[in-house]
Order: C-alpha cells, then sequence, then structure tokens
C-alpha cells in the first residue's frame, strides 16, 4: 500500500526527521490560506499521485510548454495560480504510464536553499535478508539513470536486526553521502529515526529522494515515499485513514475484497492461477510466444468457489482482456472447485472470449469433467507449454 508525500512526511515527523512545512490542499480555493500559513517567501507546489518522477512529468490538459508536476512559487499569488492549473489535471510521468493520473490533492510546502541532493532509501535486502540503506550522492531526479549508467555509485549498508543502527553503520553511510560538520551530526539521529519508523511501521519501502544539505549545513527530508507491507495490514489500523482509493486500480480494490493478489498489467491476456511463482512462470511463458498477459493475479492455495468466480469476474471486467489462461496445479487447491467457480462465473457474466484451461494435481480428473458437462466453450490443455500456446493462437483468430 502506497501513501502521498505529505502523509509519508507526517509519519517520519514524527520519529524526529527533519522535514519542512507544509499544508495538502484538495481545491485551489484553500491554496491562499495553506501559503500563508507557511513562513515563506518562497513555496513549492507539489501534485500529490502514487508516481515518481512528477519533476519532469507532464499535464495532458497544459500542453508541452507547461510547468511539471512539481512547482516553485516566489509569491502567494503564484501558489494560488498553480494550483488552479495542477488540480483536476492529469499528470503523465515514467512512472505513471501514457494514462497518467488525475491530481487530485497539493502538497504546498515552504521552500529550501538546497546546497546538495543525496539520495536515501530502506528496502529489505533478499540477499542479505535485512533491512538496508541505500545511498548515494547522486541523488534528484535522476537517480534510475545513475543506477544504470554508474551504479558504483550507489551503496547499500545493510542493518542487523538484533542490534538495530549502530555507530559503525552510521558512519558508513556518512562516509558514502560525504557528510561532514551539522550535516554529520544530523545524520547520528536522522538514518536512526529512518530505521525505526520502516520497521515500526512494516514499511516494504521507505525513500528520501532528495534527501538534501541546506545551505546551513542542516540534513532535510525533501521528498518521501513510502510503501507498506499489505500482509502487515492486520496489526495496523490506521493505515485505513491513510488510503487513498482514488489512486488505485478499480480491479485490484476489487480483488482487495476477497483477498486476492491482483495487479493489473497492459497485455490482453487474463490470467488466473494459483501460486505466485507459478502466476509468474505462466506470464513469462505467455510473453516466450509473443503476447502479453493482462494481469498477475494469484487465487492462493484454499481459494473457495466464491473466491474463483470474484476473480474471473475481476479477469472478464478488463476489457482489454482478449482471451483467458486459468492455469491451475491443485495441492491444496482442488481442481474441482477452480471448474465450479469458472463456471459459475460465465453463467454470471458470460464468455466472449477464448478460455483456456490446464488443470493438474488434486482431484483433477473431477475438475475436467466437470469443465466437459459444462457445455462451455473451453479449450482444454495437457500442460503449462500447451496452454500458453493455445491461447496466444487463439488471440491472435
Amino acid at each position: 500500500m502506497n501513501i502521498h508525500e505529505h502523509q509519508a512526511k507526517a509519519l517520519l515527523k514524527t520519529y524526529g526527521a527533519p522535514v519542512a512545512e507544509g499544508v495538502a490542499i484538495h481545491s485551489a480555493d484553500e491554496a491562499e490560506s495553506a501559503a500563508n500559513s507557511l513562513p515563506g517567501p518562497l513555496y513549492v507546489v507539489k501534485s500529490q499521485i502514487h508516481a515518481g518522477g512528477r519533476g519532469k512529468g507532464k499535464f495532458k490538459e497544459l500542453g508541452a510548454d507547461a510547468k511539471g508536476g512539481v512547482r516553485l512559487a516566489k509569491s502567494i499569488d503564484e501558489v494560488v495560480a498553480n494550483a488552479r492549473e495542477m488540480l483536476g489535471n492529469t499528470l503523465v510521468t515514467k512512472q505513471t504510464g501514457p494514462a497518467g493520473k488525475q491530481v487530485n490533492r497539493l502538497y504546498i510546502e515552504d521552500g529550501a536553499d538546497i546546497a546538495r541532493e543525496l539520495y536515501c532509501s530502506l528496502l529489505v535486502d533478499r540477499a542479505t535478508g535485512r533491512v538496508s540503506f541505500v545511498v548515494s550522492t547522486e541523488g534528484g531526479m535522476d537517480i534510475e539513470a545513475v543506477a544504470e549508467e554508474t551504479p558504483e555509485k550507489i551503496i547499500t549498508v545493510a542493518v542487523d536486526p538484533d542490534t538495530g543502527v549502530t555507530p559503525e553503520n552510521i558512519d558508513s553511510i556518512t562516509l558514502a553521502l560525504k557528510l561532514d560538520g551539522d550535516a554529520a551530526e544530523d545524520a547520528k539521529s536522522l538514518f536512526p529515526a529512518l530505521y525505526k519508523a520502516f520497521v515500526e511501521n512494516d514499511m516494504s519501502l521507505l525513500e528520501v529522494n532528495p534527501l538534501i544539505v541546506m545551505e546551513d549545513g542542516h540534513l532535510r527530508v525533501l521528498d518521501a515515499k513510502v510503501s507498506f507491507d499489505n500482509n502487515a495490514a492486520f496489526r495496523h489500523e490506521e493505515w485505513a485513514d491513510m488510503r487513498d482509493l482514488s489512486e488505485e486500480d478499480d480491479k485490484e480494490i476489487e480483488a482487495s475484497k476477497y483477498d486476492l493478489a491482483y495487479v493489473a498489467l497492459d497485455g490482453n491476456i487474463g490470467c488466473m492461477v494459483n501460486g505466485a511463482g507459478l502466476a509468474m512462470s505462466t506470464m513469462d511463458i505467455i510473453k516466450l510466444y509473443g503476447a502479453e498477459p493482462a494481469n498477475f493475479l494469484d487465487v492462493g492455495g484454499g481459494a473457495s468457489k466464491e473466491k474463483v468466480t470474484a476473480a474471473f469476474k475481476i479477469i472478464t471486467a478488463d476489457p482489454a482482456v482478449k482471451g483467458i489462461l486459468v492455469n491451475i496445479f491443485g495441492g491444496i487447491m482442488r481442481c474441482d472447485v477452480i471448474a465450479e467457480g469458472v463456471i459459475a462465473a460465465v453463467k454470471e457474466v458470460g464468455l466472449e472470449v477464448p478460455l483456456v484451461v490446464r488443470l493438474e494435481g488434486t482431484r483433477v480428473k473431477e475438475g475436467k469433467e466437470i469443465l466437459d458437462k459444462s457445455g462451455l466453450n473451453v479449450i482444454s490443455a495437457d500442460d503449462l507449454d500447451d496452454a500458453a500456446q493455445k491461447i496466444v493462437e487463439a488471440v491472435k483468430k
């Protein structure tokens, strides 16, 4: 689950992280009072969408010459003018795709005098099984280019969960970021605070880009991106208040109601699979045969008929889907339950695209018999390779 920048900064501020004063607004009428509450005279007007690259993004409605989704304003009048221009329009960035995202809220923030821009993030490093700091002196909007072209400028520092952030960790990060003076002193409190916020809030990502050294020599969190691990939602009731459904895909929202692991993609072959690894393999083999998956969908190991029905309905609700591949290897999951769920869904929503079903494992014979006797136009497959070829061929017709 992602949250907005202003929410992430408010959270980090409770841990003592240095952030600028700012106010989130939902309408242009709030812009003047928001700016008046800040010290000024420099302000930053920031689009709040769940995507990076906002500064270099472009608004669909405003033309190529318009400013991006993060703008400096040197007066309150400029703040108001920018707010009126940005709110309600569609911002397109590298991370939104060509469709972009509508800007429904802004963050009006006090400006900062920047001496240096740095990069700092925390994530779970699967190679070490530990939370790690990933830092670079090359902060700002082009960190992706740094990772691709000069990866040696990105340094990783793993933290032992038994000790937390140690003085040695701080020294390593400080050295990597070339901090000295007041900035080095600030680092002694900032980096343990970021780690504590990450762990206590079950984050999967905490990215500060840029982390800045100001002209006065002190550190400040200038931007913040936070993603929570959905698996920990049961112990964080406060997350519900931070969730912005307008930023999420309608199909993904519906899937979450049934505890389905669903991610919308850009292809035209809908996939329903049990098990994340098998789902990834299914998407890979679809691409191997020259097509693109429309989604990742893992119904889980013990899905009910109702859950399978819901999954099928979510797939068919996507107008981009021109064919469906059901790939089930029944261990805990029973093939007859999958078959019953598919039939129930088809009877409810209809079937207007080719459907290929590959079943294997527990009660596979019963599952195939249910499909055979259903009268549905189902293309049966013997294995995953066969299934992928059949659905790709069917979609091409």
